[in-house]
């Protein structure tokens, strides 16, 4: 057994180069003593929109927010339908649930693991208010056809970008097409805070100015609330450690492409081994490194007893949570998905991941995949 360890994700590694950079950054926010919104967020939004090209950037507490606020500013309530894919993290229908919409769920593309764009129609009802398409692992979904969907049936688009921050779509990037769109900062992103926070762009200045009010309790003016709205705001140090960060994201992720290539070179051709794929229409910048791969379970307990860190993102699909039984769906409604969810093994990926340490989890993964075939997922 090789005493190598590679872990899922270093952030020890990420941070130490720029750890007195942001040291400094906080120390800033102390000395001014502005710790909750203020002149360190106002800075951060406008970087942070110049990087996504786009008007505005609106700091918020964290990636659900930012969903949640999106769609409130968009008037999406109680009864409306909101199209999204089963595979997500649980924040992209939270936030659906909490404005009293319902989530109706459009398989993904067996290939870029994001919305099938041939299928979103068909789910289209007179109920349908919103598309959330997510831009999954680091991946830009097929926008140009939800767009156009979008603008044929008179709906509201916001981009679930929290794994998406600088990848490119024909060109644009990720955050810059839709009405709007909703990042997460949460530490282990490509552009991750050193706690919780989250972030919106649009190029629509009223629409800003309804999510600014929903995150400020409602309110313009203080003590004058217009609607209900909630605290929402993002703390000045999660501010300034992320200006800090954003002027290393291009970096970072051109790292983790590096990585990705390295992997794609060394695992190419293996049988019994699905990797992921860049579409034509993208720049991936992967978030995450999913592998596809029968007796998954097994081969990550195999390679956990080699030091290897892998995760799983996502072991169960959204409409088969028990938190979404009152959907009545069923196994088999969604097969992709579920066939993703049942076969998807994370690979360690982040920046700073070296030449040893791809070439370790390697040799590692071509080992354990025969031993793993003798067990069931």
């Amino acid at each position: 057994m090789s005493s190598a360890k590679v872990p899922f994700l270093d952030l020890k590694a990420h941070h130490d180069p720029i750890r007195q950079e942001v040291m400094a950054a906080m120390s800033a926010v102390i000395d001014e003593n502005a710790f909750a919104g203020g002149k360190f967020v106002t800075k951060f939004e406008e970087e942070y929109a110049r990087f996504c090209d786009t008007k505005f950037s609106i700091g918020v507490g964290n990636g659900t927010d930012a969903l949640w606020f999106a769609l409130l500013a968009k008037g999406v309530g109680p009864g409306d339908e909101v199209i999204t894919a089963p595979m997500t993290f649980m924040a992209t229908t939270e936030a659906i649930s909490y404005v009293g919409a319902k989530p109706v769920f459009v398989d993904i593309d067996e290939t870029t693991y994001t919305l099938d764009v041939t299928r979103i129609e068909a789910a289209i009802t007179p109920r349908t208010k919103a598309i959330i398409p997510v831009h999954l692992f680091g991946q830009c979904a097929d926008m140009d056809p939800i767009l156009a969907l979008a603008k044929k049936h008179h709906l509201t688009v916001i981009e679930d970008g929290a794994q998406s921050q600088g990848t490119l779509y024909k060109g644009r990037k990720s955050g810059s097409m839709g009405d709007a769109g909703a990042t997460s900062y949460y530490p282990g992103k490509n552009l991750g805070a050193w706690g919780e926070a989250g972030g919106i762009t649009t190029n629509d200045p009223d629409l800003r100015e309804r999510m600014v009010m929903f995150r400020e309790h409602g309110q313009k003016k203080k003590y004058y609330h217009d609607v209900i709205g909630w605290n929402g705001r993002m703390d000045g140090i999660q501010a300034a450690v992320l200006s800090v960060k954003l002027k290393y994201l291009d970096q970072a992720n051109n790292g983790r492409r590096r990585a990705a290539a390295r992997y794609n070179e060394l695992l190419a051709g293996t049988p019994g081994l699905i990797l992921p794929v860049e579409a034509s229409y993208s720049r991936h910048i992967y978030h995450i490194y999913a592998v596809r791969v029968a007796h998954r379970d097994k081969l990550m307990q195999l390679l956990g007893e080699r030091g290897i860190g892998t995760g799983i993102h996502y072991p169960v699909c959204i409409h088969l949570q028990n938190a979404y039984a009152h959907l009545g769906h069923k196994r088999g409604d969604f097969p992709i998905s579920e066939a993703c969810a049942d076969t998807f093994l994370s690979l360690p990926m982040f920046p700073e991941l070296t030449d040893l340490q791809i070439d370790t989890v390697v040799t590692a993964l071509k080992a354990c995949l025969p031993l793993s075939s003798g067990a069931s997922v």
